[in-house]
């Protein structure tokens, strides 16, 4: 019978999960392993020094999953369909992240990561939605019976409540764990004090709260033919403020129906790895000299493609870091839910990277309503997005999750490479080299495996080997984890 020894590593228990794709059935074997990766996670969940109801919860619902295959294992069934083998292989990448975010929070140095609010908050969340995407497709896929205890756990409503209280409930007890502690106590209540700004849903913005840097005179740090984009401050937060030029005969009116509708929208796919819109401003509101400026969040070292051409030091850990990043922006968005959503046009200059080297998503707030201002303006110049189109794209020009995905390798291989994509190639021959001869550019040979492997498969000229984002996701967090111990 097949088991995971306890000495392998979570790259390791992944390549496994890989070789599922060459098998013709799932034997019953196979059930064992997840079982023992799911005993690690039970072990872990009990040593765990920080943001224990979180991981408590996420215990809960691994108890629901393995319900579900020990159902298939008392039945005794033996599965055949292409579908349940991929969605068996995903659960078995998924335990694995989970098991190494739970081992994070499990270390001596907790007290390090707890206070990384922004990191660990969104790496919970991606692992919960990561279990439910998988308790709702083995549903679907097995039509397991199970009681309404299992489902209670993934129900949608209950659950975005149950975890706020969760998060809130951790908060309080590392705040009075940090109390308690005579070392080094005010430094570290500073810093968990300085609350990031708590997500609200996109809105009208007045004049009055915006605060420009310079303040007097005004001075744009950029200008191009549709606008003016100025540095300043939101409610005490860095901000930049786009103010449009030309804007012709455009209605306040018409432009606030367009902005209500696409916030409704924008509210859904909030982040850390997507760029933050604050929202709208309108300035002389019932004037015909209106004006009109959008206010989003600041990332300080510009866009990925500056990065990766400046002369700044990444480190392959940076790198993964870097990569899981822009993973978890492009999941935000397809996650498993009706209104997904594919960004249109990913590259590197679409994605913006902060202070910290935290890469957001951007490129796709408020498109309608930025069109509906630039009536009267021709659009900026653009660059050639064609080395980024899968060849599915280059074939039929049909956007989906999976030449998105194919869209996001690019992106990583840039990261790991610093270089640009078939560089001084014209359309014609990224056509040739793309499409007919199913060319993928070399990474470097001293580019860690596991990240080789999982950069190819997203350019993988076949739309069905190509990893979901949720996948994508979950195979960087066990490279990442690789690389930072």
């Amino acid at each position: 019978m097949t088991t995971w020894p306890s000495h392998l590593t979570l790259i390791e228990i992944s390549a496994y999960s890989d070789c599922l794709h060459s098998c013709k059935t799932i034997a019953m074997d196979f059930i064992e392993p997840i079982l023992s990766v799911v005993k690690c996670i039970y072990d872990l969940v009990e040593e765990v020094k920080a943001n224990k109801h979180q991981s408590k919860r996420i215990c809960h619902r691994v108890k629901a999953l393995e319900k579900i295959i020990r159902s298939i294992q008392t039945q005794k069934k033996v599965v055949e369909t292409e579908n349940v083998k991929s969605i068996i292989e995903d659960l078995t990448v998924t335990l694995a992240s989970t098991k190494t975010l739970l081992e994070k929070h499990a270390s001596s140095n907790w007290i390090k990561r707890a206070i990384r609010k922004g990191y660990y908050e969104e790496e919970f969340n991606h692992v919960n939605e990561r279990l439910n995407d998988a308790f709702q497709a083995l549903n679907l896929a097995l039509n397991v019976q199970h009681d309404a205890a299992v489902s209670e756990v993934f129900d949608l409503v209950a659950q975005k409540k149950q975890d706020e209280e969760d998060r809130k409930k951790d908060e309080e007890e590392l705040m009075e764990m940090m109390t308690a502690m005579q070392s080094d106590v005010t430094e570290i209540l500073t810093i968990l004090k300085m609350q990031k700004m708590p997500y609200e849903e996109i809105r009208k913005i007045k004049l009055s709260e915006l605060k420009f840097i310079p303040d007097f005179p005004k001075k744009p740090f950029l200008i191009t033919e549709s606008a003016e984009n100025y540095k300043g401050e939101f409610q005490g937060f860095p901000v930049v403020i786009k103010k449009y030029l030309n804007t012709g005969q455009v209605s306040s009116s018409e432009v606030e129906t367009i902005f209500k509708k696409e916030t409704d929208t924008m509210n859904r796919f909030q982040s850390p790895n997507i760029l933050r819109l604050f929202g709208i401003c309108i300035n002389n509101e019932n004037s015909p000299q209106a004006e009109f400026l959008v206010v989003m969040e600041n990332c300080e070292k510009g866009s990925l493609r500056d990065v990766l051409a400046s002369g700044c030091e990444l480190s392959w850990s940076r790198k993964a870091r870097m990569c899981l990043d822009v993973a978890q922006g492009i999941y935000r968005l397809h996650q498993t839910e009706e209104n997904f959503k594919v960004h249109g046009s990913i590259s590197s200059s679409k994605f913006l990277v902060d202070e910290a080297y935290r890469i957001k998503l951007g490129g796709f707030e408020l498109s309608k309503t930025e069109t509906s201002l630039q009536k009267s303006v021709k659009k900026d110049g653009q660059e050639n997005t064609m080395c980024y189109y899968a060849p599915e794209m280059l074939e039929h020009f049909k956007i989906s999750k999976a030449s998105e995905i194919y869209s996001v390798g690019i992106v990583l291989w840039e990261i790991a490479t610093r270089k640009k994509p078939f560089d001084g190639l014209d359309n014609k021959n990224i056509y040739k080299k793309v499409y007919m001869e199913k060319c993928q550019e070399p990474l470097p040979p001293d580019c860690p495996e596991s990240l080789q492997q999982i950069i190819n498969a997203c350019r993988a000229y076949n739309s069905f080997d190509r990893p979901s984002a949720g996948v994508l996701m979950d195979k960087l967090r066990l490279v990442v984890a690789q690389l930072e111990q």
